[in-house]
């Protein structure tokens, strides 16, 4: 695809700002480092574009605080306060959901939080709530069974509107690789941690 040009046009009735305009659902998956970096470099278009961002973690702890999470929540009051960019979200699985109740047995049962998780993004597509959703993570509860993966499919190939979807993680299932518009792979060539060296701040949070 040299200079962002097609190797083909298919014939589907299309034109060509039709086709372009169409939402995209990527996977980042594969055993390298950078699946979420991607993804949020990827959101930081979107909020610059004047989209609405949503960014949901499964699986990290709540106490891990990433770089992206503090940039992200600093461009989301940068829009609030002068309306630059688009509105910006961020919930975290590990200090349980906003929509949940504190104390319920979702909070311990990461399968439950998990499922209440995917519960509440499919009603915020169904709503259209946002333009640009990073699902960080999430092909583990999809690749653990916690959450049908077929159900997933399904709602996210009938959404309305122009909604786009970044999911992340390794082990992406088949069935989400198959019905993806954008399918990238990272692979380990070499990384740090191979010569016993630790992540550090500012390249691994």
């Amino acid at each position: 695809m040299p200079k962002g040009v097609p190797e083909s046009i298919p014939n589907d009735g299309l034109t060509t700002r039709q086709r372009r305009n169409q939402p995209v659902l990527a996977v980042h998956t594969g055993p390298g480092k950078g699946k979420s970096t991607a993804a949020f470099g990827m959101a930081m278009r979107a909020w610059n574009a004047g989209l609405s961002v949503a960014v949901f973690q499964f699986v990290k702890s709540a106490k891990w605080k990433v770089g992206e999470e503090s940039t992200m929540g600093a461009l989301g009051r940068l829009h609030d306060e002068t309306g630059e960019g688009g509105p910006v979200e961020w919930h975290k699985m590990g200090q349980g959901w906003s929509w949940l109740r504190k104390n319920t047995d979702a909070d311990d049962d990461h399968a439950a939080a998990a499922r209440a998780g995917w519960a509440e993004i499919a009603r915020r597509i169904a709503d259209e709530k946002h333009d640009f959703y990073v699902l960080d993570e999430f092909t583990y509860p999809l690749h653990w069974g916690w959450i049908d993966t077929d159900e997933v499919v399904e709602v996210l190939g009938a959404r309305p509107g122009r909604q786009h979807v970044v999911i992340t993680g390794r082990y992406a299932p088949d069935g989400l690789v198959e019905a993806a518009d954008l399918v990238t792979e990272m692979t380990k060539v070499k990384h740090p941690m191979d010569a016993g060296r630790k992540g550090q701040k500012g390249i691994e949070w």
